[in-house]
Order: C-alpha cells, then structure tokens, then sequence
C-alpha cells in the first residue's frame, strides 16, 4: 500500500492541484473529463468536477452508517441475472471457476479468483447508495480494497486510469484520485452474506463518492491505463455515451 502513495495519488489522478483553477483557468486541467477524452466537455461539469476534486483533496471518507439502519429494501435495477452463457456456467458452479483478469499498465498482470479476492485484506462499510434515477438506500458491502489489488499487481507510472469492464456489456473509467480511495472496493458480499447475484455476483464496484451508476456490477475485468480517449467513443464511460456525465461526484 506504501507504493501507492499521497504523492503518487496526486500526480496520477489529474486533481483540482493539476489544474488552472489553482493557477489561471480550467483549461489545463489533466482529468479525464477536461483533456484526456479528446472530446467536448461542457463547462459547467468541469467546474463541478474542479471545485469537488479541491473540496476532497484530502480524501475524506463519506459518511458510514450503523448496520440497524440497513435498509430492508435495496432496489435492483437493469441487468438482475446476466444472459450470458458462460456467467450462466459459472454461477452455476457457484463461481468457482470465475476469475478477474487484471492487466494493462501493470507490473504483474493476473487473474484473480474468488478465493485470491477473499483472502487479501477486506474492509467492510455501511454506506448510502444514491442512484441518479432518484432513490437511495444503505446497504453493507464487504470486499477488498481497489488500491490494495493495484498494489498486488503494481501499477506502472505512466498508469492514470482504471478502466473496470463487466459481463453484460457496461464500461467505465476512474481516476486514481477515486480509483485509490479507501472506500472504493470490490465487494464480494452484502449485508452479511455472499454478494447476491441481482446485486452483481460474484463481484461488483463499489464507488462510494459518485453516484450509483459508477459503482459496475458483474465485474469482468480491470485494465490500467494512461488514457480513456481511445475506449469506446471516446467519453471514458458507457454512461457518458449516453449523455450522463463521466464524472458523477455526489
């Protein structure tokens, strides 16, 4: 973990420090959202994204909750069950045989079965799900951390994202600012138990300063990258292709 250091933090994520807003203007900015999609981004997210990215420049942690205010329901929504043949084997075999693929700008790609995951040094937190479609709910989530992971495979210092695919298709992106929090995890179980499959079994995202929607259930794999402009069309995220933004701090 010492490898992954605040400096590290800083100088790979494209924070509020990196950009003008300290000095002159937004424009210099090296986050994902401002420069490295190669896209128009209005100004309007980015000065969202530039003030939120100075009021966190310490990395405080959100706000976790006692497990008595657990919500007794936590909606599901979009995929539930993937139809995908080999998840299908997969879940069937209780998962056994799934493994989490991690590579690109790495200095020991792998792949990580449910048992490796399990074995590294887990967090547990009780946090606030806000979904963009206007509900939230507390659920419990246990899991390893994401930095805990990158520092077992080591990322290379040209790495500045962290793109997360899963099984049904989704994609997104993450800084290292957010991808290096010590409550963005990979959790593999909920509210006690095994992560249930409408809620993304065997593992999901957990993204806890951004809005639901970054938090990808299904993961498939985890590639580091030192740009997101060539993925997809060019916006860091399935989502912003849709036209949400690719930065949804909360």
């Amino acid at each position: 973990m010492r490898d992954l250091s605040r400096r590290r933090l800083l100088t790979g994520s494209g924070t509020l420090l990196g950009a003008g807003l300290v000095g002159s203007s937004l424009g210099g900015c090296d986050a994902p959202a401002l420069s490295h999609l190669a896209t128009p981004y209005d100004w309007s997210n980015g000065l969202t994204f530039a003030v939120q990215r100075w009021l966190l420049r310490h990395q405080p942690l959100v706000r976790e909750f006692d497990r008595s205010q657990i919500s007794t329901v936590f909606p599901t929504i979009n995929t539930t069950d993937p139809d995908d043949p080999a998840y299908k084997r997969s879940k069937e075999a209780g998962f056994a045989d799934w493994k989490l693929p991690v590579t690109g700008l790495v200095e020991r790609p792998g792949a990580f079965s449910l048992a490796d995951l399990k074995a590294m040094p887990a967090r547990t937190q009780v946090t606030l799900h806000s979904c963009e479609q206007g509900w939230s709910a507390i659920g419990e989530w246990t899991g390893v951390p994401l930095a805990r992971l990158l520092a077992r495979v080591g990322l290379k210092p040209q790495a500045r994202f962290i793109v997360i695919r899963s099984v049904d298709g989704w994609w997104d992106s993450y800084d290292l600012f957010d991808a290096l929090h010590p409550q963005t995890i990979l959790a593999y179980g909920m509210n006690g138990g095994d992560l249930p499959v409408k809620h993304g079994a065997p593992l999901r995202l957990r993204v806890e300063r951004q809005l639901g929607y970054k938090s990808l259930k299904y993961i498939s794999a985890i590639e580091a990258a030192e740009r997101v402009d060539g993925y997809g069309k060019g916006r860091g995220s399935m989502v912003a292709e849709l036209g949400f933004p690719w930065y949804a701090g909360i």
